[in-house]
């Protein structure tokens, strides 16, 4: 029988083999569950996962200092700009996770349960970034909140991770974890579905509301020093002649008086604009050979010597000051890439990407070993953001995850996660009006028009 006052396991995912996509859960659980559900009783709290015990106990007994009250702290290193890491008191989940006891004693036979456990989301409308699924009824359908913190029984977790090795999740791609973990879960109405836990909490740490909470988020900002300098960010544009009198505008009026040095990538030479043309044909999607075009210009170092490279689409709505506050946190003498990750076929030895509507980051020193390391497109249309992720697999570098950035619209997310951010970018004009979502979302305070009412919550 486990010990609840014991030393629980804490295991670093990234650390617990040499894949990259171990991130994403589903390929590491195969692993985990050989390592550490030798015990039999497990609980997953994100990427931490703590052996908790199985009898039932009176709490008062439990509240006392230990080892397992012991807080985590976020992880330094590589993804040290991410403070927004939840902070899990772990001897406060040990003691609400006996309510989960996954082995109940009925008539002196243990009878196993699978637990699914964490703070609920829900969508209020369907989303593109949740393939539209449940669109008769999204709100029905409840995935948890990461930042929160979420956890699921040793049995659950030893039937994933069996699973997962004959049976991989039904899509490609990697888009947003937190509900794609709890589709496959689900099983189709097979397995078990969410449980609403309130000690899940992604309140901030030390707030009056996070009191009763198990989990709170230590910051919602990304923030490390002073931000880098207007100068040293180069901002790169990709265009087309069709979209120079109605997405150009958008940009002109909203976001480009923050940069300080930035051109528009077009099809044709536009003196008013103005715009760059680099000999490349425009194509309908995936503009690989554009991009790869504007990196070799920008490692050439005849536009500009600035250590960070930002490339973006027309229809991208950005927070330039907010991005310099969040590059303050990486090193640009190292090879960084930075935005939304997605991924392909993590299942299968697949790679990430930087998902390129939301806004593609990269060091001086990414962009030298990209063009140094032989990648290229296999045609003009590849997907540039996806051909880049193959590339920095191949190459052994890393792809670094910010949840600021968006690949779709405000109206695709659910409010509160976007309430509790100061988001850096937001992608695609459809449907919306792209200057007010600009004013309400990514301006800065002081340069918001009086007349209008921001309903965020101010964090």
């Amino acid at each position: 029988m486990a010990d609840i006052l014991s030393s629980p396991d804490v295991v670093l995912l990234h650390k617990l083999s040499h894949y990259d996509g171990n991130w994403s859960i589903l390929p590491a659980l195969p692993r985990c569950m050989l390592v550490f559900c030798l015990q039999p009783c497990l609980a997953v709290l994100s990427n931490i996962f703590v052996d908790y015990v199985l009898a039932r106990r009176d709490y008062r007994e439990l509240a006392q200092p230990s080892a397992g009250a012991e807080q985590i702290q976020p992880r330094k290193g590589v993804n040290q700009q991410t403070k927004s890491e939840t902070r899990a008191h772990l001897l406060d989940h040990l003691i609400k996770l006996t309510l989960f006891d996954p082995y109940t004693l009925r008539s002196f036979d243990f009878v196993i349960l699978e637990w699914f456990l964490g703070r609920s989301l829900h969508d209020d409308e369907p989303t593109i970034i949740h393939h539209y699924a449940f669109s008769e009824d999204p709100y029905s359908f409840a995935y948890p909140d990461f930042m929160a913190g979420w956890a699921i029984s040793c049995p659950l977790a030893k039937r994933t991770a069996e699973r997962v090795n004959y049976e991989p999740p039904k899509s490609d791609f990697t888009i947003d974890l937190q509900h794609e973990i709890a589709l496959y879960i689900w099983e189709e109405g097979r397995g078990p579905t969410l449980t609403a836990v309130n000690e899940f909490c992604s309140e901030l740490h030390g707030s009056s509301s996070a009191k009763c909470c198990a989990t709170a988020v230590n910051t919602y900002l990304s923030a490390c020093g002073k931000p880098v300098l207007k100068e040293d960010v180069f901002v790169a544009v990709k265009t087309c002649q069709r979209f120079h009198r109605d997405r150009v505008p958008i940009v002109k009026q909203t976001w480009e008086k923050d940069a300080a040095s930035l051109e528009y990538y077009s099809d044709v030479t536009d003196s008013i604009i103005p715009t760059v043309h680099l000999g490349v044909p425009n194509t309908e999607r995936g503009h690989c050979e554009k991009t790869f075009a504007i990196l070799r210009r920008f490692a050439s170092g005849a536009v500009t010597q600035a250590p960070w490279l930002l490339i973006v689409d027309d229809d991208t709505l950005i927070s330039l000051p907010r991005l310099r506050r969040l590059l303050s946190c990486y090193d640009p003498t190292e090879a960084v890439s930075v935005g939304e990750r997605y991924a392909y076929g993590l299942s299968r030895d697949g790679y990430s990407y930087i998902t390129g509507g939301g806004g593609m980051v990269f060091s001086r020193v990414a962009v030298q070993n990209i063009l140094a390391g032989g990648c290229s497109c296999r045609s003009s249309d590849a997907p540039d953001d996806m051909v880049l992720g193959m590339c920095l697999t191949t190459l052994g570098l890393p792809v670094t995850h910010s949840p600021l950035f968006h690949q779709a619209r405000p109206d695709d997310y659910v409010k509160e996660l976007l309430a509790r951010q100061s988001p850096i970018s937001f992608h695609k004009h459809w449907n919306i009006k792209p200057v007010a979502v600009y004013q309400r979302w990514l301006s800065e305070p002081d340069q918001r028009p009086q007349s209008h009412t921001d309903t965020r919550e101010e964090l």
